[in-house]
């Protein structure tokens, strides 16, 4: 059976798999297909006679009324709508979704009338939406990896230097005393009448006293390396003070060059919870560095107080000083002053100092001018678990 175009284009338009809407210049819609209406959630005749805008969320309405009329004033001709922008139509029951828009016109005797052909882009936008968000998260991973890489190679590259400084300070640290101790094992060899004894003994304690400097040199780096990797456990627990300074300061006494004196002051509570190993390490190492870059005939003067929740320790000498833009780079790893070249040392054991005292929850400062000595003023706060 053939079909005469009227009943062609009813076919067309009633089968279409695409939103139709006829909508005369006055913006009242005349015809919709059933597609349309499924769109919308519309029965048939529910919609015939009312303005377009019934369809438009209330946001755009006021807008598309205006652009409704630029169309039908103009010479209106077939186009999409609202080319680069975002339009979202609205249904029966209030719900809103994306749409794309094509306008055409067409004329007839009782005047001009618009079509829109009206496709819901739901799944398009959401696809879209998926995408973005995919990408963004592609991208996040990226710029993490990428960040992750660097710090890698920062982290190398810091490694490489430290490395290389190690040689350098180990190759100059420890030539000193191996030459000292392979000097005095030769002489000691050669001492072998009994009255050399004096002398025998005198490289004796060059050779131990070399020996005890290399294995100070080990401890620094090896101190340095569980710092670095996370590895030092702070072990809490109630100490005496000015017991454990008393006996340090007796220790350290063996190393101070003539007519050094040392004094300590304490005040307060004798009691304050800190990890023992490490107080001994940052007091030894402060007296030792008191010690080493003052003269002699010169006093060091060491107070702790302890008041409630805070402990201040206190080290000073009558040294050489240090300036201050020596201070600002005092507490960094292998770094050493322009006025000590000369004087032995590593460069690790402030830094090393510096990082124990953070471990208990400590502060350290530094008052110091050249050729007025230094002060270095430790405070320890309370241990919050407690």
């Amino acid at each position: 059976m053939k079909l005469n175009s009227s009943e062609q284009f009813e076919a067309l338009f009633n089968n279409a798999a695409i939103g139709i809407i006829t909508v005369d210049a006055q913006g009242n819609m005349m015809l919709l297909n059933q597609f349309a209406l499924k769109q919308f959630g519309y029965e048939e005749g529910e919609l015939n006679g009312k303005k377009i805008e019934v369809l438009i969320p209330q946001r755009y309405k006021e807008r598309h009324v205006a652009h409704r009329q630029n169309y039908h004033s103009g010479t209106p001709h077939s186009r999409p709508m609202g080319s680069g922008m975002d339009l979202y139509a609205i249904k029966k029951d209030g719900t809103e979704f994306p749409v794309e828009v094509s306008l055409s016109v067409y004329n007839t005797d009782e005047g001009q009338y618009a079509i829109a052909f009206v496709s819901d882009i739901s799944i398009r936008k959401a696809s879209e939406a998926a995408l973005v968000s995919l990408n963004a998260e592609l991208e996040q991973k990226v710029n993490e990896r990428t960040l992750s890489l660097t710090e890698a190679l920062e982290k190398e590259k810091e490694l490489n230097e430290l490395k290389s400084r190690f040689v350098s300070m180990a190759s100059h640290e420890f030539r000193t005393p191996l030459s000292t101790i392979l000097s005095s094992a030769y002489l000691v060899s050669k001492y072998t009448q009994t009255e050399d004894h004096a002398k025998r003994e005198k490289h004796i304690q060059r050779i131990v006293s070399s020996v005890n400097m290399l294995n100070d040199i080990l401890n620094d780096f090896l101190s340095v390396g569980k710092i670095e990797e996370g590895k030092i456990q702070v072990r809490f627990a109630d100490i005496n003070v000015p017991e454990v300074i008393t006996s340090l300061i007796s220790e350290m006494r063996t190393i101070m060059k003539p007519g050094q004196e040392i004094s300590y002051d304490h005040e307060g509570s004798a009691e304050f919870k800190l990890d023992l190993s490490l107080l001994k390490h940052i007091v030894m190492n402060l007296i030792s560095n008191a010690i080493k870059f003052s003269p002699e005939y010169r006093e060091i003067t060491i107070s702790t107080g302890i008041k409630s929740d805070r402990m201040v320790l206190r080290v000073k000498d009558s040294g050489l000083g240090i300036s201050k833009e020596d201070q600002q780079h005092l507490f960094e790893r292998f770094f050493r002053g322009m006025n000590v070249t000369n004087i032995q040392g590593t460069g690790l054991g402030l830094h090393i100092v510096s990082k124990y005292t953070e471990l208990m929850n400590g502060t350290i400062e530094c008052r110091s001018e050249l050729e007025q000595g230094t002060e270095f003023i430790l405070t320890f706060e309370k241990n919050k678990e407690d």
